[in-house]
């Protein structure tokens, strides 16, 4: 009969051999199952470990030098985008996918960055998160509708709400062709200029500006903060993303360099719209250009961050981390290779 102490004395072995080998700073896999046991995760799971190291198999371990501690989100709301019976978006007179009331994309997006947010706490246990609500001109009762759902997170939250006349003074009546603008796109402008006066007096290691129709998977905010975290201690240097993966950006052949990120792969874009993720640096070396698209109309109205890209590395992941909730048609709109469906009816 077979004695057991050898299988006993080969699973203490085992365990004091993976102790010591993350000691070391490594990770072992069981090539036959793709077990990671220093884990006790597999190996097409998210192996990486926030501030600390991002791990890709097979390519390995990034040691990570830019850890962030905290992350401001600042999403700008615009809820009386409803005339007659036609959700328009800022100047044009366009129907949105699932053709809902504005505010109705205002609260999925909302609560789709919450839910996004408390998935990320759970790999980022120690970051500071806040979420901010820059709103222009929504009335009390969508206001309200808005409030309950931050109401329903430990997530910092805070409702800003612009006054009618602030930043009159400091944005034209007409755009860089001489035209005059509409009076939802002064409200877009003026929401703007608010949100980076926001970023400008808060410390944050991180700023996301976002617009208020965009709908988010559930891991787009770790995969954000993991590929920061990466690409950053990669490039040694502060980088802009853009969480969405445009229509229009396929619309031309430009040459692109790839990153993997966490666990999608990342492109850079020389064009995004005026929704980003970067560094309080990086917020700090452009200021003049962020502000300018707030002041001045420009066309496309995001020149200022295009001209920015040009300096800088903007990246875009594949597939896309959000869904721009534009007219079906909009080359700025859904993304390619995407359920709209599913991510609509997930943040009712």
């Amino acid at each position: 009969m077979k004695k057991k102490e050898p299988v006993i004395k080969k699973s203490f072995l085992s365990k004091f051999l993976i102790k010591f080998i993350r000691k070391l700073g490594y990770e072992v896999i069981d090539q036959a199952t793709l077990h990671v046991p220093t884990k006790n995760l597999e190996a097409n799971e998210n192996l990486s470990e926030s501030g600390k190291k991002s791990i890709t198999v097979p390519l390995g371990k990034t040691k990570v030098n830019k850890k962030i501690d905290s992350l401001a989100i600042i999403i700008r709301s615009y809820t009386f985008g409803d005339i007659g019976d036609k959700k328009v978006m800022l100047d044009q007179n366009k129907k949105r996918i699932f053709d809902s009331p504005k505010i109705e994309y205002t609260l999925r997006t909302i609560k789709s960055v919450i839910r996004s947010c408390e998935i990320a706490k759970r790999s980022f246990k120690d970051i500071n998160i806040k979420i901010i609500i820059s709103d222009d001109n929504s009335n009390q009762e969508n206001l309200d509708k808005i409030n309950q759902i931050l109401q329903s997170t430990n997530i910092e939250t805070q409702i800003i709400s612009i006054k009618d006349n602030e930043f009159n003074d400091t944005i034209s009546s007409v755009d860089t062709n001489g035209d005059k603008i509409s009076d939802n796109m002064i409200s877009n402008m003026r929401n703007i200029l608010k949100s980076i006066q926001i970023a400008e007096s808060d410390n944050s290691d991180l700023f996301y500006f976002l617009e208020d129709d965009y709908i988010h998977v559930d891991d787009a905010i770790t995969e954000m903060l993991f590929t920061y975290e990466k690409i950053s201690s990669q490039i040694n240097d502060e980088l802009f993303l853009c969480p969405a993966d445009y229509p229009y950006l396929y619309s031309s052949i430009e040459s692109s360099k790839i990153f993997f990120g966490n666990m999608r792969h990342w492109r850079t874009v020389n064009e995004t719209l005026i929704t980003f993720l970067t560094s309080k640096i990086m917020i700090t070396k452009y200021i003049d250009k962020l502000k300018l698209m707030g002041t001045k109309r420009h066309h496309p109205m995001e020149l200022m961050l295009h001209e920015i890209y040009e300096k800088e590395y903007c990246l875009s992941p594949i597939p896309s981390l959000t869904m721009h909730a534009t007219n079906i048609n909009s080359m700025y709109g859904v993304p390619p290779n995407f359920d709209w469906k599913k991510i609509w009816d997930e943040n009712k």
